[in-house]
């Protein structure tokens, strides 16, 4: 995942469309983990993450290097897939979300 994670996330930050779209994914993300998995409050947040990271690429048939080659370095075009790992990313590097997942987001 570091291979989308540290340059899509540098990229989001110079690209204020990028960043709302990472905003928003990572937003439905965190609802589905939170409000769709039984139990996921008693589970690990990284356990989670990397869970649905990789159901997601396993879905898709590509792994985080393909995404990353493929967007290159035009992440204002990055497709869905991308953009939503890239958002779990994004999430894994927010403390709000280690420390309390549930009650630091409201659920």
């Amino acid at each position: 995942m570091e291979q989308v994670g540290a340059a899509g996330l540098a990229a989001a930050a110079a690209v204020p469309a990028l960043l709302a779209a990472v905003d928003q994914h990572a937003a439905g993300v965190r609802d589905i983990l939170l409000l769709g998995v039984e139990g996921a409050a008693a589970t690990a947040t990284a356990v989670l993450l990397a869970g649905y990271a990789k159901g997601l690429l396993d879905e898709a048939g590509t792994d985080a290097s393909r995404l990353r080659a493929t967007v290159g370095e035009c992440w204002h075009r990055a497709d869905w897939l991308t953009v939503r790992v890239l958002a779990v990313c994004a999430l894994s590097r927010d403390d709000r979300w280690h420390r309390a997942p549930a009650a630091a987001f409201g659920a």
